[in-house]
């Protein structure tokens, strides 16, 4: 399983470009100046927040506080965080957002069979970044590490985590990041704000209208085996409106062996790389918390068992890109996913 932190592997990589912005301001007969757009910028789990919203006054105060509870609930980072605490044995109650996070993370773990797994950190480390440690990396090493490591070790008890051992770790920034976009839409929703879009991490939530009057427009990136970064193009445009998106991808981390390709994901069942020819998975869902997570475990399942599951849920809308014959790229889409090519622009 992949994790989405700088320290833990932060392999989630962003194919998004956001085709928004530009303000508006004098509108209409009345010539009453529409609600002024807002733009926030911030750090948090050491990647950037761009939060634009209409309302009469800036808000930036209100959204850095959230954040900041939230980043003091699960960065695994800083040593005063309840997940460190966690971590470190230490005697903590959760809060709300460590509590729904983790809920949300061990309901996917027990969907997917534990191919998504917030105890997997051990193993992802083991390996390195970029696969670098994985000559060091043995069948001894890795049984070692599995001893402690599975999401059916760890449980909530009141607001008591418990752990079978006390070697395991927590890392929630696979879905940590979405959360925080929910956080926001939330805080957003108590004031009565009905146009706005959040992106934490390459994390989207979206609702209402842009500041040009229209559906939010996002583009999703295709995956082109560039391990620069530096090449892209648009394989999809799609429109958010009350509406949440992530996306995960493994393309410019792999590695090659005997002509297969390996993602840059490891199985916690197994403590291996899992080979999928998935490139992305982009998730939209109506929270951006489910969205993030399974984006990240889509990545380790595979297509096949990807989509299988996705069209057990009601509701999901996915799109898998993946590799084919050659340099060739194709695309599997939800049966729903066509509605996000219509907007209001």
């Amino acid at each position: 399983m992949k994790m989405k932190s700088q320290n833990y592997l932060n392999c989630s990589f962003i194919f998004f470009c956001l085709l928004l912005f530009s303000f508006i301001s004098c509108k209409g007969r009345n010539t009453v100046k529409d609600p002024e757009y807002f733009h926030t910028q911030i750090q948090i789990f050491k990647t950037s927040a761009n939060i634009k919203y209409s309302y009469p006054r800036e808000l930036g105060k209100e959204i850095s506080a959230r954040l900041d509870s939230v980043a003091l609930s699960m960065n695994p980072d800083n040593n005063k965080t309840i997940i460190s605490k966690v971590n470190n044995n230490m005697d903590v109650e959760a809060d709300d957002w460590f509590i729904a996070c983790f809920n949300k993370a061990q309901e996917i773990a027990a969907l997917t069979d534990g191919v998504y797994d917030i105890t997997a950190a051990p193993l992802i480390n083991l390996w390195g970044f970029g696969f670098q440690k994985m000559d060091q990396v043995t069948p001894g090493k890795i049984d070692s590490l599995k001893q402690f490591v599975g999401y059916k070790k760890v449980r909530l008890e009141g607001r008591k985590i418990i752990k079978e051992d006390p070697r395991l770790q927590l890392n929630m920034s696979s879905i940590a990041k979405g959360y925080s976009c929910d956080v926001i839409a939330d805080l957003f929703e108590g004031y009565g704000i009905e146009n706005y879009m959040i992106e934490i991490g390459g994390e989207i939530r979206a609702k209402g209208k842009n500041p040009k009057g229209r559906t939010w427009t996002i583009g999703i990136t295709t995956p082109i085996d560039d391990r620069s970064g530096e090449i892209k193009e648009t394989q999809e445009i799609v429109f958010l409106h009350d509406y949440s998106l992530a996306t995960s991808g493994n393309y410019r981390n792999f590695y090659v062996r005997d002509g297969k390709k390996y993602a840059h994901t490891i199985d916690p069942r197994t403590g291996y790389p899992s080979e999928a020819n998935i490139l992305s998975a982009s998730v939209f869902a109506a929270d951006c918390m489910t969205a993030d997570a399974f984006a990240t475990a889509f990545m380790a399942l595979g297509l096949e068992k990807s989509v299988r599951l996705a069209d057990q849920i009601p509701g999901m809308t996915y799109l898998f890109i993946y590799s084919g014959d050659g340099e060739t790229l194709r695309e599997v889409r939800s049966a729903n996913f066509d509605q996000l090519l219509e907007g209001t622009n």
